[in-house]
């Protein structure tokens, strides 16, 4: 754990060196940050009184987001960082508070340029979430149990990746590369998770660890402004182990949210999840969100 904890502090560097001191002496020309950072948060809630026969349950919900990217650039090399963190819960009328959101995502990538289009990349992926999840079980007696499914480093995926990057305009990339190790992590190996192999999201029963060293991944990015006040933001991510490679066992991600500016800190966002994750079940996974709220956005250039 303490080396997973080490690695989550070098992934956070750019972004602590970049909360550091701008007015150093200069450098080259050529040097150049690019900087954004954004703060969001949303409420929901919605109450009836005893007598609405139009049905419904009182509810609330809180939703926190936070996006962070620092972009380093300087002749053929280029270093790109991001962070990604978000967080909700909800509340209904006679249940506990239970999670509806919950992403930590961090990824670092050192590049060098080859041609116009195409540069050649390393780059380290970290993705975990940051409190425990349950599936919730109705008894016969109409109670439910709470059966813990994950929970912070359990799972945790860190994928490292070496290949070529495809970059055509600013706001499309590709990543291809043929050799991508992953790691998942287990922090709390008696997760209740049933999956067909018998595993936890593939790590071994009483395992805490898994390594899939010769693995290859893609990851697709499309980032688009529809107009002056909507935005569109859409990853996709394939991960693939040589050693269990079929079409089946291919896992895929697909992450989009559609942003729209009603006013200066007034946003409206709507995001949905897909999954494919043979080790985790075999079925597609989705997940959708809707919000409205305040979204604080920062963005900088500074030239060394």
């Amino acid at each position: 754990m303490k080396k997973c904890l080490g690695l989550l502090a070098f992934l956070f560097l750019p972004f602590l060196l970049q909360a550091q001191d701008e007015s150093a002496e200069t450098t080259t020309a050529d040097t150049l940050w690019r900087k954004s950072v954004g703060f969001g948060v949303n409420f929901n809630q919605a109450s009836f009184t005893d007598n609405w026969f139009g049905g419904g349950i009182n509810s609330m919900a809180f939703n926190l987001l936070f996006n962070a990217q620092a972009n380093y650039k300087k002749g053929l090399w280029s270093w790109d960082n991001e962070a990604n963190f978000l967080y909700g819960i909800i509340k209904n009328n006679g249940q506990d508070f239970r999670k509806s959101q919950d992403r930590l995502y961090l990824d670092s990538k050192v590049g060098y340029d080859v041609s116009e289009f195409w540069d050649a990349y390393f780059a380290a992926t970290f993705l975990t979430q940051f409190a425990p999840g349950y599936r919730y079980v109705e008894q016969a007696n109409g109670e439910e149990d709470a059966l813990k499914i994950s929970d912070f480093f359990a799972p945790a995926f860190l994928t490292f990746s070496l290949g070529f990057e495809y970059i055509p305009n600013d706001e499309f990339s590709l990543r291809l590369s043929p050799f991508s190790p992953r790691f998942t992590f287990l922090a709390d190996t008696d997760l209740f998770l049933s999956t067909k192999d018998g595993t936890n999201y593939g790590v071994d029963k009483g395992e805490s660890i898994r390594t899939e060293w010769l693995a290859a991944q893609m990851v697709a990015e499309w980032n688009k402004d529809l107009t002056e006040s909507i935005t569109l933001q859409t990853r996709y991510m394939l991960f693939a182990n040589y050693e269990t490679l079929n079409f089946e066992q291919i896992d895929h991600r697909l992450d989009a949210t559609l942003n729209a500016k009603l006013t200066n800190f007034i946003n409206l966002s709507l995001s949905g999840i897909m999954i494919y994750d043979y080790d985790q079940v075999d079925e597609i996974q989705l997940s959708q969100f809707l919000g409205i709220g305040i979204l604080l956005q920062a963005k900088g250039v500074s030239v060394e």
